[in-house]
């Protein structure tokens, strides 16, 4: 019975982290390019009593399933589910929305690179495309003081009126990983490249499998929240059947006690 008691708990402690990975999914609803997460669970090792194949008598014969008893769950992993998010329509010129895979390669401060898909830019005191949080978009994107209508194409062609004259002004990219779900969340909407997602391959939009531009639009967290609250309230469950089981467990030691 104590085996029980400690299994029981692994399915507790295996649906708190759960729950805390659907929480951070609805808590992202309405997060500008989120992907949502997902918990694998995995069993635990096994106790045999009688191990599959075991012999059974002096004439050779075997258990054909033997006796295995299993001690618990745990998480395996949580990964990032990577498909398209819907695009909303803002008009803001310098907002941009991916349709398809890829993602825009933004230059941090310590000289690294950022991934992201939240093409929410807007432009500097010098003129130049930046994110947020002021960093600058690759390739290096300058919009002149005079520039008119800028105009950014679904292929990344960044173009304006300049003195009357329509001027191109750059070529924006977008990144391509060969496993996308082994970047690493960086916070503020930011991935960072690791060994297992592959090296970013830049490519122009439309090339090599990539996604093409939506000038005016913004990629909306790829979250549900109807299969998110759905899931939520299955992991409550499991919870609670886990901590019934521990006090079922200990209603039968309080027995065994008491025939004692």
């Amino acid at each position: 019975m104590m085996n029980a008691l400690r299994t029981a708990a692994t399915g507790m402690l295996a649906q708190q982290t759960n729950v805390d990975v659907l929480s951070n999914n609805i808590a992202n609803l309405n997060t500008t390019g989120f992907k949502r997460q997902k918990s694998a669970f995995r069993d635990l090792i096994y106790q045999a009593p009688i191990a599959v194949g075991a012999l059974t008598s002096n004439n050779a014969t075997a258990s054909p399933t033997g006796a295995q008893v299993g001690l618990g769950v745990n998480i395996g992993s949580i990964y990032k589910i990577m498909e398209q998010g819907n695009l909303t329509k803002t008009e803001n010129t310098f907002d941009l929305g991916i349709q398809g895979r890829g993602f825009f390669r933004i230059n941090l401060p310590d000289g690294t690179f950022a991934y992201t898909r939240d093409g929410a830019f807007n432009i500097d005191n010098t003129g130049t495309l930046v994110t947020k949080e002021g960093y600058t978009v690759d390739p290096n994107i300058v919009i002149p003081d005079d520039a008119l209508e800028v105009s950014i194409s679904d292929l990344g062609v960044v173009s304006a009126k300049v003195g009357g004259v329509v001027t191109n002004l750059g070529q924006l990219q977008l990144t391509m990983f060969i496993n996308e779900a082994g970047l690493e969340n960086m916070g503020n909407n930011y991935y960072k490249e690791t060994d297992v997602s592959g090296v970013g391959v830049p490519n122009n939009p439309n090339e090599n499998g990539t996604g093409t531009l939506l000038q005016g639009f913004l990629e909306s967290s790829n979250v549900d929240p109807i299969t998110a609250v759905t899931d939520l309230i299955s992991a409550q469950r499991a919870y609670e059947l886990n901590s019934r089981v521990i006090s079922t467990v200990d209603e039968m030691l309080n027995s065994v006690n008491q025939i004692r």
